[in-house]
């Protein structure tokens, strides 16, 4: 068991840390009260309207941070007031985690959260309600009471389990924090597999999980279906056009093949860093940052093996799939959170200069979100993609509760964002114009009949077939950056961000 005495540490030292933990509080709620709500949030909230044990994409976890959403509806503040608090308590939890590791000089607990909470994903996780809020806080809340277990409790391996059971509640990547606590067990306290309580953490987390599990088994394993399809999907890069009986016959997934699509992942698992990346790699070239003080072991031995483990492993498992298949870049975003102390102690003698670019990055990430609520910046139509998640929407939302028959929509992306503004008007995705989602998983048992007229929003040029159906009206509504939903028979501008399409449906005769 090992334990750890706080050094002294200067009045100042601490006030720092608290600036940096109630700055980035801060920064975060008054970003979540600017920016319009994006996309996925949308399709996230609209199952607080419907909790359940899981849903078509994911479990539960994300939709009971939207309960906001049903006090103050079309508020994107009200809706990711939930997901906030569990960013902030996440915070927390890490500071104290990060503490009990080993880094117990306040200057460097400050630039460890400074680190954390100032990448790219930090600072957009910090505000925007995912699947990936709840992750973030059951990963920090498992490592920590995995660090207590290991320090001076063997019992607490059953809150750990605790732990991991909720966060597989709020996404299956969570499963990944297995080996990390196994890899630590291993390498700090292997007699603990001698006891019950590593064995009684696992039935624990399992028992917690039991209720995702058996819904799923009452609805043809949907979500797991659908997320292990979506993990391990074999399409790389160009690789998606290519016949199987080619590929299988020329062998053209070859090593550059696998190796192109290896650097683009780490690539882009560099770039999220932002500007913090210049300091990271001058401190890993020049070396000049790290002296024989920033090389003592301030890390406990037992924190250092959970630290390492939790940020090689997610990174290294996401790598080796990123050989054969498709990796979405956010997916193995958990390593930052234990990458962050490792990287303060790293950049000690560079923290004038991670300060620095933190700041550009809030900056950055400050300017495109004040772009997403205002469209102000001049930005070209590649760089736009925070207005096409939120620009338009919420007149769209209107305009479709002024028409006189019930209201379907192509996308369940569209679907959320007019549910999400207007609950009332009953807006539901039409199943099979494009991919499936919860709006449609609810209504497999019971097949959709219309009897009368209806309107159908989509981004399709030309109405799409319905059987039994024909179209009497359309209206087309275009978008453009900054001005109001316009309706016209031409683009009023040279790129809409969105072209909307109504077609009024009434049965065949």
């Amino acid at each position: 068991m090992h334990h750890h005495r706080a050094p002294f540490a200067p009045t100042g030292s601490w006030v720092l840390l608290a600036s940096v933990i109630a700055g980035l509080i801060a920064w975060r709620f008054a970003i979540a009260a600017l920016m319009p709500v994006t996309l996925d949030e949308a399709y996230y909230f609209d199952w607080a309207r419907h909790l359940a044990w899981g849903y078509f994409d994911h479990p539960p976890g994300v939709a009971l941070l939207g309960l906001g959403a049903l006090f103050e509806p079309g508020s994107a503040f009200a809706a990711r007031f939930g997901g906030l608090l569990a960013g902030t308590a996440t915070l927390v939890v890490l500071a104290v985690f990060y503490r009990r590791c080993g880094l117990t000089n306040p200057v460097d607990l400050a630039l460890a959260l400074v680190l954390v909470g100032g990448t790219l994903p930090g600072l957009a996780g910090g505000v925007l309600t995912t699947p990936d809020t709840p992750l973030a806080l059951a990963w920090a809340l498992a490592l920590h009471e995995a660090e207590r277990a290991l320090a001076v409790d063997r019992r607490r391996w059953v809150t750990a389990g605790l732990a991991v059971g909720l966060g597989l509640l709020g996404k299956y990547t969570m499963v990944l924090i297995g080996p990390v606590l196994l890899w630590a067990i291993l390498r700090a306290d292997w007699r603990a597999l001698r006891t019950p309580w590593p064995y009684l953490g696992g039935l624990v987390a399992l028992l917690v999980f039991m209720p995702n599990i058996l819904w799923n088994a009452h609805h043809d394993w949907v979500t797991m279906r659908f997320q292990f399809g979506h993990g391990f999907s074999t399409e790389v890069g160009a690789l998606a056009s290519v016949p199987a009986e080619v590929v299988e016959r020329t062998g053209f997934q070859s090593l550059g093949e696998r190796l192109g699509s290896l650097f683009g992942y780490l690539g882009v698992q560099l770039g999220f860093w932002g500007l913090i990346a210049v300091p990271l790699l001058w401190a890993g070239w020049s070396r000049r940052s790290v002296d024989s003080a920033d090389t003592a072991p301030v890390l406990s031995a037992h924190g250092r093996a959970l630290l390492v483990a939790a940020t090689l492993f997610p990174l290294g498992f996401f790598a080796a799939i990123a050989t054969f298949s498709q990796v979405q870049a956010n997916w193995p975003l958990m390593y930052l959170l234990s990458a962050a102390p490792l990287a303060a102690i790293w950049l000690r003698r560079v923290r004038v200069w991670v300060y620095a670019a933190v700041g550009v990055n809030l900056l950055l990430v400050t300017l495109y979100a004040y772009h997403s609520a205002t469209a102000a910046l001049p930005l070209p139509d590649s760089q736009n993609r925070i207005l096409r998640e939120t620009h338009g929407f919420a007149e769209l939302a209107q305009r479709a509760a002024e028409l006189d028959a019930p209201v379907y929509v192509d996308r369940y992306q569209t679907t959320a964002m007019l549910r999400f503004y207007r609950p009332d008007l009953g807006a539901d995705q039409w199943p099979g114009l494009t991919r499936p989602s919860e709006f449609v998983r609810r209504r497999m048992d019971e097949p959709l009949a219309r009897s009368g007229p209806f309107w159908l929003v989509t981004r399709f040029g030309a109405p799409p077939a319905i059987e039994g159906f024909g179209v009497e009206r359309d209206r087309t509504f275009y978008d453009c950056a900054g001005e109001p939903l316009r309706e016209a028979e031409t683009k009023p501008c040279r790129r809409p961000l969105h072209t909307w399409h109504l077609y009024r449906y009434r049965p065949n005769p």
